[in-house]
């Protein structure tokens, strides 16, 4: 079929279909999983956050968590209402801004908090730009791993991990370096699917945890934050750099089978786990609610990412796939980290637990990334018949 003069080739393979049609093939099972989540983190941030005397007790927590998630649900309906091809004639005004806003939070525009200035304050509302650069480096990297078909050849590939590393020397440099690690398996994740070699991305772990060593010895990196992360593999070191693992394993051991109750931790209420409602969220959810408590958190986010998994496996083209599977790593790499943070198998590295720890920027970008995938599902249909 001929292209008239001057149309737009993103905008000419888009079929005409009723603007309602997509919602028919709308994923319940993910939507349910991901509201029955978010009202799941409320009720533990609203736990974690009570104190010892909940006469006390500001619904600061509560009301900023709760408001996030009304505006996480819009933005994720608008994520999941436009379509998702659409956004790749914005790649790279999206990448450039990303950088943008990286590079602005460096200056003394940017909010320094626990040693980091990674955030902007507006009005009350501090904004982590790192965290929306999660999901926009979903999108650079799906769009532009896409226009190879399936595979990527060594120099193809050396091109994406450029596009990443910028952002993510950015980060370090505030320094966060969780949020770098989550871009890191982020690309190694969207490139594997895209038909990168696996011997290539051998290779490039490789480098990268070469260089992750030289960066955490170069400076760039907070000497406690290194210290913290050197823990896990020397746990007999100074005491001060374990404390966080320490005090969040005998919160969950004290949970035991059913937990101590709602509202009732002792470890949760007396302040002693720190970030608790936040990096260690997980902690309060296996001291007052136990082993079983703890189980039905994570049978919940084994259900979430199941969908996004289906959602890439049956997505109608590579770029909807390649954004799915984006999704998947980003959710799947944060949930691991954090429960196996607060189990002292993982290094304390500062990741929250999509959906259920505290944080505007953190719910927002997961609400929006799960809106792109529902997107991809919701459009299989209509993109196999375009």
């Amino acid at each position: 079929m001929s292209t008239p003069s001057g149309a737009h080739p993103t905008r000419r393979l888009l079929p005409r279909v009723p603007p309602l049609a997509p919602w028919l093939h709308a994923d319940l099972i993910l939507v349910l999983a991901a509201a029955a989540l978010t009202l799941f983190g409320i009720g533990m941030i609203y736990s974690a956050t009570r104190g010892i005397d909940p006469e006390a007790y500001s619904t600061f927590y509560l009301q900023r968590q709760s408001l996030f998630a009304v505006v996480g649900g819009f933005m994720g309906a608008v994520a999941a209402g436009v379509d998702y091809r659409r956004f790749r004639s914005l790649v790279w005004p999206l990448y450039g801004v990303t950088l943008l806003v990286l590079v602005l939070v460096l200056t003394p525009l940017g909010s320094v908090r626990q040693g980091a200035r990674a955030w902007f304050v507006f009005g009350g509302y501090q904004v982590q730009p790192a965290e929306f650069g999660k999901l926009a480096m979903i999108v650079v990297l799906a769009h532009y791993a896409a226009r190879f078909g399936g595979r990527l050849t060594l120099v193809q590939l050396l091109g994406a991990l450029g596009l990443v590393a910028v952002p993510m020397m950015l980060i370090l440099m505030e320094p966060d370096a969780g949020t770098a690690v989550v871009f890191a398996v982020i690309a190694m994740g969207v490139l594997l699917v895209a038909g990168a070699q696996v011997r290539h991305i051998l290779v490039a772990t490789a480098l990268g945890l070469v260089g992750l060593g030289l960066v955490l010895n170069s400076g760039l990196v907070e000497e406690y934050q290194r210290q913290r992360i050197e823990s896990i593999v020397n746990p007999g070191g100074d005491p001060g750099d374990t404390f966080n693992i320490e005090q969040a394993q005998i919160a969950i051991g004290n949970g035991g089978l059913t937990g101590h109750g709602y509202g009732q931790g002792t470890q949760t209420r007396s302040g002693l786990v720190p970030a608790q409602e936040t990096d260690f969220i997980f902690t309060v959810v296996g001291e007052e609610l136990g082993f079983l408590g703890s189980v039905v958190a994570l049978g919940l986010l084994a259900v979430l990412l199941w969908r996004i998994w289906r959602s890439a496996r049956v997505a109608g083209d590579l770029f909807g796939s390649l954004l799915s599977t984006g999704v998947l790593c980003m959710v799947l790499f944060q949930v691991f980290q954090t429960v196996g943070m607060a189990a002292g198998i993982m290094p304390v590295i500062g990741i929250p637990l999509p959906l259920l720890s505290y944080g505007g920027s953190s719910i927002l970008t997961t609400m929006m990334a799960l809106g792109l995938v529902l997107n991809v599902s919701m459009r299989r249909h209509v993109v196999r018949a375009s």
